[in-house]
């Protein structure tokens, strides 16, 4: 992204998009983007509240395989410290 961490929720969405990505996000506004104009077209919201990074990688590490699972039949998943929520 030529702004980086400066880039507006807009460019972050489209270049997702152009290039077939996930917006990994826990910014609520991507959540609001999506819910009213399918913006970005595939959201993985991280509900964790505040963890340690190391704890945060391990889930991303242990859940890979049902990310890419759920994303075959969803755009849009949650993950929370409990659960991972897949919304039709």
């Amino acid at each position: 992204m030529p702004e980086k961490n400066r880039s507006g929720d807009n460019a972050i969405s489209a270049k997702a998009d152009n290039n077939g990505r996930i917006v990994v996000t826990k910014d609520a506004d991507f959540l609001d983007s999506y819910l009213l104009f399918r913006k970005p077209a595939k959201l993985l919201l991280v509900k964790t509240c505040n963890i340690p990074n190391s704890y945060l990688l391990k889930m991303f590490q242990n859940n890979l395989p049902v990310f890419k699972s759920e994303f075959a039949q969803s755009n849009f998943v949650e993950m929370t410290r409990i659960e991972i929520i897949t919304h039709k």
